[in-house]
């Protein structure tokens, strides 16, 4: 059996592991120490992985659903399907609302509240192929087209409108959606998200 002495590294060590049961007070002074060390990781830890390129058109930005959906429900509110496309920044510059963004819009809309007949997912997302980002569709290929809105009650309106992506309020029987439209690398404006409106 190895003798104990009070000298060398493992002496230190048992200085330094026994130290919060030595008193009553020792161990909640180690648990004030240990819940500071924690709050502060989990304020500093975020705020280093959260930083987003400034420039809009920088790649690689990904936003994901924080809750799952079950198949064929609309997501809850304030969150959206995950893409691959470069999220809104918040340095773009507010502007109109383009017409063929608009276009675009109103003929997604139109096409995704009207499944085929037997309601087959692939003919359906084959027509909305034409509006929507690949990435997205990929996204839609989960959802059962029995499960969307009848009908549009309303008209498709901007509801608010940057260089690079303009959000659309879709009025449907179900419901209000908000859609959001980015800039594709081609020029064209197609369908890169949608989520419950409140």
């Amino acid at each position: 059996m190895p003798i104990r002495t009070n000298r060398g590294r493992a002496a230190v060590y048992r200085r330094l592991w026994g130290w919060p049961l030595r008193s009553p007070r020792h161990l909640a002074a180690s648990i004030i120490i240990f819940v500071v060390l924690v709050v502060a990781l989990g304020v500093i830890i975020p705020k280093v992985l959260d930083r987003k390129p400034t420039d809009p058109s920088a790649a690689g930005q990904t936003s994901t659903s924080s809750q799952g959906n079950q198949v064929g429900q609309l997501p809850a509110s304030g969150t959206s399907l995950p893409t691959k496309l470069p999220a809104p920044s918040n340095s773009a510059k507010a502007a109109p609302p383009a017409a063929d963004a608009q276009l675009v819009a109103e003929l997604w809309a139109e096409t995704w509240v009207k499944p085929p007949p037997n309601n087959d997912v692939n003919k359906w997302l084959k027509q909305l192929e034409e509006f929507t980002t690949p990435e997205f569709l990929a996204q839609m290929a989960t959802i059962d087209p029995r499960n969307v809105p009848d009908r549009l009650t309303d008209k498709v309106k901007a509801v608010k409108s940057t260089t690079s992506s303009i959000d659309f309020e879709v009025t449907t029987d179900l419901g209000k959606v908000r859609i959001t439209l980015v800039k594709a690398p081609d020029g064209k404006w197609r369908v890169n998200s949608y989520t419950k409106a409140d």
